[in-house]
């Protein structure tokens, strides 16, 4: 049994929550440098420009990539053997957000209630996902969403029978319905099975995993005997993931929506188990600010 202390919890979300804000990931800031070279829109070209010039301001001033410094999403993968003392788990990532937002300087978004939309001030609560996994670890991911993009966000509940060409034109919808409101180059995130909510979360979470990246379930449990029968071929998602990145991109969006071959940055994949009579599917819409931070406690 591992003890770990809600105070170094708060004190690592209270971190995150400031890095995540005035630097990208390496394979953000590698995909955007990318596109900035072989836009050929003379249009677009110009705005990835205008993109990584913020971002280097951003990162050599200390300040926010951008103005709007989301909405704290947590995914935790708590160890089964460990033991959080000194309080509430909770209440320990919702102070280390409070303290991250207030002592970074960082905009508040957080309404109290979605009708009366009073600001709580300090950008909490959080949104809080919590997985019980073997071992005595903690592992902490925060991705601050802003909502630009998190509004061109979709939930698709297509039949078994739409197969991969529903998934593709479903996506491909959700992208162009976005248009320039996501803030292009995006990322998409995109999650395949479960239920509505779980294809809902899924989306979410590969927003936060390697650019380009498909990952399903069953990645999890390869070790696993009693799951080694019913495991199946997943080749398929990356082929879907390459097919969909050059049809996003093909779509002429651009950065801005003003044209150019970077409307999208890269989409990542999420899969699920689901029920015979359904295929729940969601996209997650992410701006080229796809802030996320992960910590091991």
């Amino acid at each position: 049994m591992r003890i770990i202390k809600t105070a170094e919890i708060t004190q690592a979300v209270k971190k995150m929550c400031i890095d995540a804000n005035l630097y990208l990931a390496d394979d953000m800031k590698n995909a955007l440098y990318t596109a900035c070279e072989r836009e050929e829109n003379a249009l677009g070209k110009k705005i990835l420009g205008q993109l990584k010039e913020n971002l280097e301001i951003a990162g050599n001033e200390s300040i926010p990539i951008c103005q709007d410094t989301g909405m704290a999403v947590v995914f935790v993968r708590l160890g089964q053997d460990v033991h959080i003392e000194g309080g509430s788990f909770n209440e320990a990532i919702n102070e280390g957000v409070r303290q991250g937002y207030t002592e970074g300087y960082l905009r508040k978004s957080v309404v109290n209630d979605p009708v009366i939309r009073k600001n709580t001030g300090d950008n909490t609560p959080a949104i809080i996902h919590v997985e019980i996994v073997d071992g005595e670890s903690l592992e902490i991911t925060l991705a601050p969403k802003g909502f630009g993009s998190e509004n061109m966000s979709r939930v698709f509940m297509l039949k078994p029978a739409d197969g991969i060409d529903g998934i593709k034109n479903a996506v491909l919808t959700a992208v162009k319905d976005a248009g320039p409101n996501a803030c292009p180059p995006v990322v998409v995130g995109v999650g395949i099975g479960g239920d509505f909510e779980k294809s809902a979360l899924l989306a979410k979470k590969a927003l936060t995993n390697q650019l380009n990246s498909v990952h399903s379930y069953f990645d999890d449990v390869q070790g696993d005997s009693t799951a080694k029968d019913v495991i199946p071929d997943n080749t398929y998602l990356t082929k879907l993931q390459k097919d969909l990145y050059t049809e996003i991109n093909d779509l002429d969006i651009g950065p801005g929506g003003m044209g150019g071959k970077f409307t999208c940055l890269g989409i990542n994949i999420e899969v699920y188990p689901t029920h015979i009579a359904g295929l729940p599917l969601a996209v997650n819409m992410c701006c080229h600010v796809n802030r996320h931070v992960k910590v091991t406690l």
